[in-house]
């Protein structure tokens, strides 16, 4: 078996760690199926864009609707 070494940043290797127990997985099955998804599609299993995320909407703003 083939042996990947990563470096990434502490609290981002927390979280995952985190995230992926309470999928039931470790770090590696993740990156596994990472993989996997990655040469079933041929390409990232996932949009990557440059596009900001849109945030919550403001607390004001949920508010005042909320008032109609």
């Amino acid at each position: 078996m083939a042996q990947v070494n990563i470096r990434i940043d502490d609290a981002l290797k927390e979280e995952a760690d985190s995230l992926f127990e309470e999928l039931g997985m470790n770090m590696s099955t993740a990156f596994t199926i990472f993989i996997r998804q990655a040469l079933r599609q041929r390409g990232i299993p996932f949009v990557i864009t440059a596009e900001p995320e849109p945030g919550p909407l403001p607390v004001k703003g949920l508010e005042s609707s909320n008032k109609r």
